[in-house]
């Protein structure tokens, strides 16, 4: 499917981003595609002034809901697919650290024909990267994902993951948290799906610019990747056993 005949719905989980999230719709609407697209903004229980901004927001593309209560970007982002009526999703968070100019990028290998799934992947580096431990966690999650799935991505933690709406759907995704950027890789990569990766932009806020993730979300990363992998090895060895053996074996 080329792009000019599939429709684009962006992702756009919001808490407590009352400072950028209009700027990040705008940012986004504001491009050329060479597609038909929708922007769907989840505001995940906001309890700053994220609803205010939302609500001035006055574009036809654009779909906006609410959680009533914050309960957790994957949460917000399988409401958001829920909503969507694109026939490719990607996830595009609204703090302003990835570029929009990187969606036409994306788009790019899925109109050449070359994937149907794309991973814009970061360069980290000294203006880039959030904490020296930031950088180490996710490319200790990265290795780890690689080691168990036998595959080698790039970034593991990246926000920016294009991918078929139906195939999204058919994933049995049950993280609420920032755990779904995790379990999503994890299923795709226990499917065999090798993602396409492309460079993009990063540019990391600080925690007192509104960071939200922590060193535990390292370690619950960890233990999904271990929850895939082991059910993915179950699975396996189920239907090693019950396939039907050739005759004279």
């Amino acid at each position: 499917m080329g792009t000019q005949s599939l429709k684009l719905s962006i992702l756009m989980p919001a808490y407590n981003e009352a400072g950028t999230v209009g700027i990040a719709v705008k940012r986004v609407l504001d491009l050329q595609y060479p597609c038909d697209m929708e922007v769907v903004v989840v505001d995940d229980g906001s309890a700053d002034h994220t609803s205010e901004v939302l609500a001035a927001i006055d574009d036809p593309r654009v779909v906006i809901t609410a959680h009533a209560a914050n309960r957790g970007k994957g949460a917000a982002v399988r409401t958001a697919a829920s909503l969507a009526t694109g026939d490719y999703l990607l996830i595009f968070d609204a703090d302003l650290e990835y570029s929009p100019d990187d969606i036409l990028s994306m788009l790019a290998p899925v109109s050449r024909g070359d994937a149907e799934v794309v991973y814009g992947v970061r360069k980290f580096g000294a203006s880039t990267a959030h904490s020296f431990w930031f950088v180490i966690g996710n490319r200790v999650n990265t290795f780890t994902a690689n080691a168990l799935f036998n595959t080698w991505i790039s970034d593991l933690h990246t926000c920016l993951k294009l991918l078929p709406a139906s195939l999204f759907r058919e994933l049995p995704l049950t993280e609420n948290r920032f755990g779904l950027d995790t379990e999503l890789t994890a299923i795709l990569l226990a499917r065999g799906v090798r993602p396409w990766e492309v460079p993009v932009h990063y540019k990391a806020r600080s925690r007192e610019e509104g960071k939200k993730l922590t060193w535990g979300d390292g370690v619950v990363a960890t233990k999904i990747l271990l929850r895939v992998r082991t059910r993915k090895a179950i699975t396996d060895r189920r239907a090693r056993l019950h396939r039907p053996r050739a005759r004279g074996a």
